[in-house]
């Protein structure tokens, strides 16, 4: 039977903020450019998935949570199968999207009914019978009339029932996620996502080894690896338990310089974005830099985005079995040049290590941890002012305009990352060397290791003025 279809509104339903789908995986499978990623957003109310007419845009498989009726359930993107693309890497596509099909409870097969029923359609119809998962058709792009009266051939790959739906608008969205819940198994239920999970943004240039850390973390080839540059368009996260803790890892596109787009200009300018939006939503963002190029500009303005956004930071120094051997010395003057590079992240612990033989990736994991920890820290009042006390004895500030200043009195405002308040004597603000001399001592002393720290000045208002 074809479900009749009613209009869907996006805030019919809504990204499961604070919460997570537990057990059921609904992947959405088809050739490429029907349609999967803008349904994807649709039902998810994201921008998870890159959207763009060229076929083939999406590589890796994407989940996000989304939720139903009160019934969530995990709703999995993958790339086009089994059609034509241009991609290089539409092979590795394939086979990334038929894993992701043998770990799905419900499989959403969706075609284009603007190009009717094609050999890609069936292809993909003959492996999903022979995978055996339940399936739902999602008939694509129904929104005129030539476009729906080819949605009857369909009906031959032997599936049913099958949804008319034209994602872009929303039309006959509601109806497939009613035959999705109806099929979700009963356990399906909503768990409250663990307040110490960490969230962990992978960041750099293309082809540091991004991808291939977080699959060496995660101990699997979850992400899609190749030596072609830009590999990665969209963000990826995944859950990563290690010890007691939690981390949701994020592996982000390579973010180049805005002169240095390729032609595919288009669907690389929203991978940057997309990037941005991952380390403005991360707790710590792992700088990767290659050990045989080093950093440049480049790692440096990606590294100011995770400053200003008050991330905490780690350098994770990758591909270092390919400099292993060379001495302290050479190590030494690498990690100084390294921080000349990076003038502002004196603070970011440095980690070398390497994602293909998996050297010191657990001590990075430590120090994701620390850092994580470290940002969330916050000095009882009574503790800083004896500090702050202490500090200015020693050293007595300054100002830019030469005035005398007094820091009366002090307090910590805020965490992630931690902000402080200094209260003074005259409106001024301090010269910057001083303000980086208590920053550096705040550091030091209460441990604030790879995490950026905010000083306000103000001048405390005497009693009875308003």
């Amino acid at each position: 039977m074809i479900v009749a279809k009613r209009r869907f509104r996006p805030h019919d339903t809504l990204p499961m903020m604070g919460r997570r789908a537990h057990g059921s995986n609904v992947v959405l499978v088809g050739r490429p450019n029907v349609g999967k990623s803008t349904l994807f957003n649709r039902i998810t109310g994201t921008r998870r998935s890159i959207v763009a007419p060229v076929a083939g845009t999406t590589r890796d498989v994407l989940s996000a949570p989304a939720e139903w009726l009160g019934r969530p359930f995990t709703l999995v993107d993958t790339g086009g199968l089994f059609g034509a693309s241009t991609d290089p890497l539409h092979k590795l596509v394939v086979e990334h999207g038929l894993r992701a099909v043998e770990q799905a409870d419900i499989v959403v097969f969706v075609v284009d009914a603007r190009e009717g029923l094609v050999a890609g359609d069936q292809e993909i119809a003959r492996r999903l019978h022979a995978h055996g998962r339940p399936v739902l058709l999602a008939v694509n792009k129904t929104d005129d009339k030539q476009a729906q009266s080819r949605a009857i051939e369909f009906f031959q790959m032997g599936f049913d029932p099958a949804v008319e739906v034209a994602a872009e608008h929303g039309t006959g969205v509601a109806e497939l996620l009613d035959e999705i819940i109806e099929r979700l198994p009963a356990s399906s239920s909503v768990v409250p996502t663990p307040a110490d999970e960490t969230a962990v943004a992978i960041v750099g240039r293309p082809n540091v080894g991004k991808s291939s850390l977080v699959n060496r973390l995660l101990r699997e080839e979850r992400v899609m690896v190749s030596e072609m540059p830009g590999t990665t368009r969209d963000t990826v996260d995944v859950l990563l338990q290690w010890h007691k803790q939690k981390f949701r890892l994020v592996d982000t596109a390579g973010i180049r310089r805005p002169g240095r787009v390729a032609v595919s200009g288009q669907i690389e300018s929203v991978s940057v974005v997309l990037a941005k939006r991952a380390i403005a939503r991360a707790d710590v963002a792992v700088l990767v830099v290659d050990a045989i190029e080093g950093a440049g500009d480049r790692e440096g303005a990606i590294a100011g985005e995770a400053e200003q956004a008050g991330c905490g930071i780690v350098i994770a120094v990758n591909k270092w079995d390919l400099v292993r051997g060379q001495g302290q010395q050479w190590v030494k003057d690498f990690d100084d040049k390294l921080r000349f590079q990076l003038k502002f992240l004196e603070f970011a612990p440095i980690v070398h290590l390497s994602a293909k033989t998996g050297e010191r990736t657990p001590k990075l994991l430590e120090t994701i941890d620390r850092v994580a920890q470290a940002r969330k820290k916050r000095v009882p009042t009574p503790e800083l002012n004896r500090f702050i006390e202490a500090v200015t004895s020693v050293h007595p500030p300054s100002s830019p305009t030469r005035r005398e200043v007094r820091i009366l009195y002090a307090a910590q405002t805020g965490v992630a990352p931690p902000a402080f308040v200094l209260f003074t004597n005259v409106a001024s603000e301090l010269h910057f060397s001083y303000e980086r001399y208590l920053v550096n001592r705040l550091r030091e002393s209460f441990g604030f290791e790879g995490t950026p720290i905010r000083l306000k000045v103000r001048r405390r208002e005497r009693k009875g003025r308003k």
